[in-house]
């Protein structure tokens, strides 16, 4: 088994995974489709959400005590701030929901217990409907799946400034990690041009603002994506890795 995609895997090697050691951690990459500014693409968090776990997989492929692999990708999530730009794809909250509980009972009962939420999309309700997943999955198969929660605080403060500042939907934060692994998907003249835009978006959250218009983000973005570098997408990508491994390991130590 050289891949690390689970979906690249014959049904012969993943029935192997199911009885042999070390255990197989699974990790399901969550995004959305949505607009990033006009430099970024619309799979910005997807993208950072695969990265991820690419990275995961290659720091744990010669640990003896456990092993990853990366389910494919879910690129659709609440996009409800989005709306006013071409380019956002919106599933309901439910939806999202019903889908990833739907994903992970098929894996569960088929044995592949051993599952992590990995999510780059930070919209409130999308937001609560994968932690809904992990009460849902508890008290329908007794099963404790994982959510790596990058907005809880003691995350959050691993990560960068504009990150904890919440000004991080298509600034300096995403945009980095986008040039980390995929810069031909940047948009560099438009790049240049952009003015920082100092929105703080969970304090206009609280505030009843829920488009990213109403917030003053009026070119679908916030924070300061001129000032991007794959060198600190780099750097935070590596903090990304860091956080899944952890959890990673936790998941697999419960088993």
């Amino acid at each position: 088994m050289n891949t690390p995609f689970f979906a690249d895997m014959t049904s012969p090697q993943v029935d192997e995974l199911r009885r042999s050691d070390p255990p197989t951690v699974l990790l399901l990459p969550v995004g959305a489709t949505e607009p990033h500014g006009p430099h970024a693409p619309l799979s910005t968090d997807s993208l950072i959400s695969l990265g991820m776990c690419t990275r995961t997989v290659g720091r744990l492929a010669d640990d003896p005590d456990v092993r990853a692999l990366i389910l494919p990708a879910l690129p659709y999530g609440v996009t409800r701030y989005a709306a006013a730009f071409a380019g956002a794809v919106h599933v309901e909250a439910d939806t999202l929901h019903a889908l990833v509980v739907d994903v992970c009972t098929s894996l569960v009962d088929q044995g592949l217990r051993h599952i992590v939420i990995v999510n780059n999309h930070f919209e409130p309700e999308h937001v609560a409907a994968l932690r809904r997943v992990v009460a849902t999955l508890r008290a329908t198969r007794g099963v404790d799946v994982a959510y790596l929660d990058l907005i809880r605080r003691s995350r959050a403060e691993r990560l960068t400034a504009e990150f904890r500042a919440g000004e991080c939907h298509a600034g300096c934060y995403e945009t980095s990690l986008v040039l980390a692994d995929h810069p031909e998907l940047v948009d560099r003249p438009q790049l240049s041009k952009l003015p920082h835009v100092p929105v703080n978006m969970p304090e206009a959250i609280a505030h009843g603002r829920t488009d990213f218009v109403a917030m003053g983000m009026h070119d679908a973005y916030c924070g300061a994506p001129a000032d991007a570098t794959a060198e600190e997408g780099e750097a935070t990508l590596a903090t990304l890795t860091d956080m899944l491994v952890e959890v990673v390991r936790d998941v697999a130590i419960s088993s």
